[in-house]
Formats: structure tokens, C-alpha cells, sequence
């Protein structure tokens, strides 16, 4: 087996090279791409990153994000897989309870990652810090949310795709 890891763009590869294409937390899947480079009868397995995934830490900093809510949908994304001529054989959602009890675990994880208050620093929002300190202090942890999705699809055959509708 030889695992190719790959930024965006278009995949370097030729048409039907692959009989699986494997993807964690894709931003935006390229499923024109996945499609042209999976075999017939391959597969695409993949964890996406789901809708609204720790918004209550990013919002408590930023503040109500409505529209980046909606981001991210997994029924958006089957969609758009089958639009692509990929059979979603399976879709599994999770949504996994995150706590945190002090606030350099809240420093920790916004400065790991980055995207999620691209503006943070200390200093920046160190009112707020000292509210969660407070109120993690007190006995009461910060609950936020991780979502998941589980997508596995499939390209139909030559001779399945025929018989197709």
C-alpha cells in the first residue's frame, strides 16, 4: 500500500487511479476530484469535520455566528457527493460533549486551533478568560460541543452506473 497525503487543488493523479480515497476533517470536499480518481466500484471513507463543531468556546469569544453555523452540513454534502456520481452507502453523525475545567485548557485549544478565534490572544480577551476562570473555579465547566460525520461512498461500476435510472 503507498498513502499519498495531498493539499487542495486538483489531485495529482490520473483518472481512475485509486480504489480508495481517504480524507480527515477535508475543509471542502473536492468530489469532482474523488470522483475522477477512484476506480469503478471504489470507495471514499472519510470523517468530516460537522456543522456548528465547538461553537459555543468560538462564540463565547466572537459572539453569535448564524450563517458559519450552517456550514458544513452532512446532508449538503451527500448531496453533493451523489450530484458527483457517488453513491453514499453510509452517513454517521456525532456529536461528542467537550469539557473544559480551567482556562489554560481553553488557551490551549484556541491557540491550537487557529481558525477557530483567528484573533485570539491573551491579552486580547483577557476579561472573558477571567470569567471562564471564575466560573470553572466554582465548580462549573466550560460545555462545548464537537460534530462529527462519517462518510462512505462508493463509485458505481460501468455496468451498475448503465443500469442505473
Amino acid at each position: 500500500m503507498h498513502v499519498v497525503e495531498t493539499d487542495d487543488g486538483p489531485l495529482p493523479f490520473p483518472d481512475s487511479t485509486f480504489e480508495l480515497v481517504t480524507a480527515r476533517h477535508p475543509v471542502r470536499p473536492e468530489w469532482a476530484e474523488i470522483q475522477r480518481v477512484l476506480k469503478p466500484g471504489g470507495h471514499y471513507f472519510a470523517q468530516h469535520v460537522g456543522p456548528a463543531s465547538a461553537f459555543e468556546l468560538i462564540e463565547y469569544f466572537l459572539g453569535p455566528l448564524t450563517d458559519e453555523r450552517r456550514g458544513r452540513d452532512p446532508e449538503r454534502e451527500v448531496t453533493a457527493a451523489e450530484q458527483h456520481g457517488l453513491e453514499v452507502e453510509r452517513l454517521q453523525r456525532a456529536r461528542c460533549r467537550m469539557e473544559f475545567y480551567d482556562v489554560g485548557a481553553i488557551v490551549w485549544i484556541v491557540r491550537k486551533c487557529v481558525w477557530w478565534v483567528p484573533d485570539f490572544s491573551v491579552a486580547k480577551y483577557e476579561d472573558p478568560l477571567r470569567e471562564l476562570d471564575a466560573q470553572m473555579r466554582n465548580g462549573h465547566p466550560f460545555v462545548a460541543h464537537s460534530t462529527r460525520h462519517l462518510i462512505e461512498a462508493r463509485l458505481p461500476t460501468d455496468k451498475e452506473a448503465a443500469l442505473a435510472p
